[in-house]
């Protein structure tokens, strides 16, 4: 499995199943957010929320000629290509909701590996029942920039309350950026992680998990 950051909490990832290879894509941003448009061809495109930082449908298209990515925007069980997906409501703030409405976690399972991506998660905690849906996921990208997501130190609680295989930051300030986060150091200060070298592409099968002992923070560059 290859795991590619394109910025803020753009993703892409690249399974094997079946001896298939699938590309899904999540929470694609608008360029109006002052990071260059990535373009990327993909089966799936999952959307957390539909912010304009997050829900850029134009920039990912589907790798077959006139077929669209499968979309994914609800929470729900689902199984495309397959991979396992499973989407989480929760909310993008800690007024239920009240201030920027609701957020989709989402859960997915390929190659017998276990990921998690928040969103824009907000909430002040993880309910009892989220919780328990996520525990065990092996790798958790995890937004950390604060303003209008979980700080830093918010982060790192949900971190020690997961207990992943690997966290990767996202949602911080990078260079560029037009919208006022703070960056990943507040997040790795609190965790208790030196500055660390980024990676370009992470590239990782179950059986290296089974080898890692505790939580790895693993800082991306943007592709």
């Amino acid at each position: 499995m290859d795991i590619i950051w394109h910025g803020h909490s753009f993703f892409e990832i690249q399974a094997k199943v079946n001896g298939n290879n699938t590309v899904i894509a999540i929470d694609p941003y608008d360029k109006t957010i002052g990071l260059r448009e990535k373009k990327v061809k993909a089966d799936i495109l999952l959307i957390s929320h539909f912010h304009y930082d997050h829900s850029n449908l134009n920039s990912v298209e589907g790798r077959n000629p006139n077929e669209k990515p499968f979309l994914i925007d609800e929470p729900g069980e689902y199984e495309v290509k397959g991979i396992k997906i499973k989407g989480i409501s929760s909310f993008h703030d800690n007024q239920e909701g009240k201030e920027r409405g609701e957020n989709n976690i989402f859960l997915i399972e390929a190659e017998e590996i276990k990921i998690c991506h928040m969103g824009d998660f907000g909430q002040s905690s993880l309910s009892s029942e989220q919780a328990e849906e996520i525990v065990g996921v092996d790798i958790l990208l995890i937004p950390v920039g604060g303003v209008y997501t979980i700080s830093g130190k918010g982060a790192a609680k949900i971190v020690g309350q997961i207990e992943p295989k690997i966290v990767i930051p996202m949602h911080y300030k990078i260079p560029g950026l037009k919208i006022n986060l703070d960056d990943e150091n507040k997040f790795l200060n609190v965790i208790g992680v030196k500055e660390k070298e980024k990676i370009r592409k992470l590239k990782i099968k179950k059986s290296d998990l089974e080898r890692k002992e505790g939580t790895e923070v693993i800082i991306m560059e943007k592709f």
